[in-house]
């Protein structure tokens, strides 16, 4: 299913489990829908699983929606407590849609406890107490915290998930890896079809092809992260900046903003400190994930400026993240959107994309952080494995089973609406926001742009294409577009790789020094193959320059096809 038709079931007020790999445009879509339902006067309740997944997208968790604290269950005492306070019950009946993000971390228990709650505050029989239900995840991502040798309480088990008769919407389209190989690797993982020639992929994973990118850690424990972290920033000369987070609002708010905030509340930084950004910021150039070094701090107000992967000096200012309800903020905390990214947890990296990572997955303790650790990267090119446990790729045979029925389910769905005539679709949305309360949306929607939506590259990559149709030389390129000459070449390699120009767009950039080498690079590439880029070098006892090998690729590459 495409995002459009998820998008419009959406509309027609049925509750809905919204899914698909990671990649797919999940948040994108949930984001799109917020949009339409905020300017149509409909008051919809953005909440997630987990602290660090609500700050992701500017909610609360769910336990502080519902007021259920760190409750397994409830008593007709608790139930009475929860509707009895006026802040909740003033929520809860309020709002006409509420989402809720990353179920796959949401115990079954705790659905059944909203669900409860919901019915009781709203007084109404109906599933949630007639809210309209908007679940979002992937099965296959980190599963429900349990006691020691408890089963998993998957939210698909509950009650309440069966009650409420959620359409399934699987969305398809993969806007996040670019590498077929690794969409089959992660695909074959959600099968549970991993095999050896996967284990040996992986081990052969032991360089990062970018020589421009410095790659993040990625562990399972916190231990391993912030030892890798103290530890390179130590090893800079440079001295010490120190950004401190300032909170305002609910108090209460503030500490679980604080505690789930990927950046920290005090960051030290020094020139040179390899950082992520941890918001979006489009019309900064940087999203969630974003990978850079600090390459000075700003001589006025001594705000980092941090040079990205594409080579684009940004100065980052202060950002805020919030709890926000009925467009009112209730708290909110403000730091630079930047932590230190030498290591990161495979927890914290949930909704992440990264350029590049090294992965360590040698003390994987629970279904799920294999595939979601790999499924951060684009592509095996930005991927070097540091440890392997035989049991990391594993998934739960009950999940995978769910999957399979929620594919069909999925399938289902989408020809039902298919069949609809547009008007008869239209009429459905227009009744459910009546109902709410709402009217149709006349006026711009202005989408959030809370969440993990990476930014798009073509029109980076068709800005080169353009100046290198011209003729222009690498230098001249990297020049004009103020980037490095390296980001130029990886720019034509990509374009090569979507054979976006052909041979005749190369040749102006050969000369003798091209002339003399290229029998050794192609028999380099008879030899090894083409696939990386740094045996080639060490093939050609690296004296052959990076450019000519790359350049000898590239027409080898389009001569070949």
């Amino acid at each position: 299913m495409n995002q459009s038709v998820a998008l419009d079931i959406l509309k027609t007020g049925g509750n809905v489990f919204l899914t698909g790999e990671p990649g797919t445009g999940k948040t994108h879509v949930v984001n799109q829908y917020i949009a339409w339902l905020e300017t149509a006067g409909v008051n919809v309740a953005v909440t997630a699983s987990t602290g660090v997944a609500a700050t992701h997208i500017g909610g609360m968790t769910i336990h502080s929606w519902c007021r259920l604290g760190p409750r397994d269950s409830l008593t007709e005492h608790d139930v009475e407590q929860i509707v009895a306070n006026e802040k909740t019950n003033k929520r809860i009946n309020k709002a006409n849609v509420l989402i809720i993000d990353e179920v796959s971390m949401l115990g079954g228990n705790v659905l059944d406890m909203v669900d409860t709650v919901c019915r009781k505050v709203r007084n109404k029989p109906e599933s949630f107490g007639g809210l309209q239900v908007v679940l979002v995840g992937d099965f296959f991502q980190l599963p429900p915290i349990t006691r020691y040798n408890e089963p998993v309480q998957y939210a698909f088990k509950s009650r309440a998930w069966a009650d409420a008769r959620f359409l399934v919407c699987y969305l398809s389209d993969q806007f996040r890896q670019e590498d077929e190989m690794l969409l089959g690797l992660l695909r074959s993982i959600r099968k549970n079809d991993v095999d050896d020639e996967h284990f040996t992929l992986l081990s052969e994973q032991t360089e990062i092809a970018y020589p421009d990118i410095e790659p993040t850690r990625l562990y399972t424990h916190n231990m391993d992260v912030d030892t890798v972290n103290s530890s390179r920033l130590s090893e800079l000369s440079a001295p010490t900046r120190k950004f401190q987070m300032v909170g305002h609002g609910n108090k209460l708010m503030q500490q679980g903003l604080v505690k789930n905030c990927l950046s920290p509340e005090c960051l030290e930084l020094k020139e040179e400190a390899m950082v992520m950004c941890t918001k979006n910021n489009f019309e900064a150039g940087y999203v969630n994930g974003t990978l850079a070094r600090v390459v000075s701090f700003d001589a006025i107000d001594g705000l980092p400026i941090i040079e990205t992967t594409e080579g684009r000096e940004i100065k980052i200012e202060p950002t805020s993240w919030e709890v926000i309800e009925e467009k009112k903020t209730l708290a909110s905390v403000e730091q630079l959107p930047l932590r230190l990214a030498w290591a990161i947890t495979v927890h914290k990296s949930q909704g992440m994309s990264l350029d590049a990572a090294e992965i360590d997955l040698s003390k994987a303790f629970a279904f799920g952080q294999g595939y979601v650790a790999l499924s951060r990267v684009r592509t095996l090119a930005g991927l070097k494995m540091l440890g392997m446990s035989p049991t990391a790729l594993r998934v739960d045979p009950e999940v995978v089973a769910k999957d399979e029925r929620m594919q069909v389910d999925s399938d289902l769905v989408e020809e039902t609406f298919s069949q609809m005539e547009s008007e008869e679709l239209e009429s459905m949305q227009r009744n459910f926001l009546r109902s709410s309360g709402g009217e149709w949306p006349t006026g711009e929607i202005k989408v959030r742009t809370k969440g993990y939506e990476r930014v798009q590259k073509e029109s980076t990559l068709e800005k080169t294409k353009e100046l290198l149709k011209e003729k222009k030389s690498i230098r001249e390129i990297a020049k004009e577009r103020n980037i490095k000459e390296s980001t130029a070449w990886s720019h034509l390699e990509k374009l090569v790789e979507e054979r976006a120009i052909g041979i005749g767009d190369l040749t102006h950039l050969q000369n003798k020094n091209h002339s003399e080498n290229e029998p050794k690079v192609l028999e380099a590439i008879e030899e090894l193959g083409d696939e990386k880029l740094k045996p080639l070098f060490e093939y050609c006892d690296e004296k052959i320059d990076y450019e000519t090998v790359r350049l000898v690729r590239m027409l080898h590459r389009l001569q070949d096809k």
